[in-house]
């Protein structure tokens, strides 16, 4: 019976392999696009979600272990969610920021190149309300950084897991992997790790010192699980937004830091973005 009502559900097209040139990286960015069932026989424009990949991952990611097109099929043909369209970017270890030496810009090229190719590209609703951003651990920071700094571009917000740390952790931590997560994102000084780049790219900085009316244009679900080793930080932006009455949804489930826990996380995040999708 289960397998009956499975092949009854139409399926989405997955393409892999494609890529996109960019001038302002200076490389070519891969992705993997989600069409929803009935993109090739409608004439429709779709919504669009931009899922981000983690540490040293890829754009197969969430397709080869997340199996988001398969909740994606099966959310869609239930009704939970409206069809939409699901962009995944390769963003090797960049976590999705521009470098502090200026030399691999990946955030202003998916700004200025990226979203742009790819809603000119597909037909893609390419207002703010029809767009949002999510993202596993370094793929969740993303979502958050991309939400708080541009949100005008987004009218949804679902990062798991999110790469998000308090400034005693950053102090705390060994500095191999202090140096490893702070080329990208903050400063490699040993003797510095709270600089100004950092603050400039720290989400609890952000949500201290951005506008509450901006960060409130975006709907936030922020999901993390209790034995995940990024629970501490979430759990102080959790804190942070709920002092400052900041509207978010938060989400601590039974899990660790593993496919498993956003394998069956996703579809909740995908409610929770077509809600915002519908009037």
């Amino acid at each position: 019976m289960a397998g009956m009502m499975w092949a009854q559900v139409p399926q989405g097209r997955v393409i892999e392999g494609l890529s996109m040139p960019s001038k302002i990286t200076g490389y070519h960015v891969n992705y993997a696009i989600y069409l929803p069932p009935d993109y090739e026989t409608s004439k429709r424009s779709y919504p669009v979600v931009y899922l981000l990949h983690g540490y040293s991952d890829n754009e197969t990611a969430w397709i080869q272990f997340g199996e988001v097109h398969l909740t994606a099929d099966r959310a869609i043909a239930s009704r939970e969610i409206p069809p939409m369209i699901i962009v995944m970017p390769d963003a090797k270890v960049t976590f999705y920021v521009n470098d502090a030496a200026g030399k691999d810009r990946y955030e202003d090229m998916f700004f200025q190149e990226f979203i742009p190719y790819i809603e000119k590209t597909y037909r893609i609703r390419g207002q703010k309300e029809f767009r949002a951003v999510s993202g596993l651990s370094m793929g969740g920071y993303g979502a958050l950084i991309y939400a708080l700094k541009h949100p005008d571009m987004f009218v949804a917000c679902a990062p798991f897991s999110a790469a998000v740390w308090t400034d005693e952790e950053i102090l705390a931590m060994p500095s191999d992997g202090f140096i490893r997560r702070m080329e990208r994102i903050g400063c490699t000084d040993l003797n510095n790790r709270l600089c100004e780049n950092w603050r400039k790219n720290s989400v609890l900085d952000l949500v201290k010192t951005l506008p509450k009316e901006k960060i409130e244009s975006v709907r936030f679900y922020i999901d993390c699980g209790d034995d995940d080793f990024l629970i501490k930080g979430n759990m102080a932006l959790h804190a942070l937004m709920t002092d400052l009455k900041i509207k978010h949804e938060f989400r601590v489930r039974d899990g660790a830091h593993n496919w498993v826990y956003w394998r069956t996380g996703i579809g909740d995040a995908l409610k929770f973005i077509g809600e915002s999708f519908h009037r």
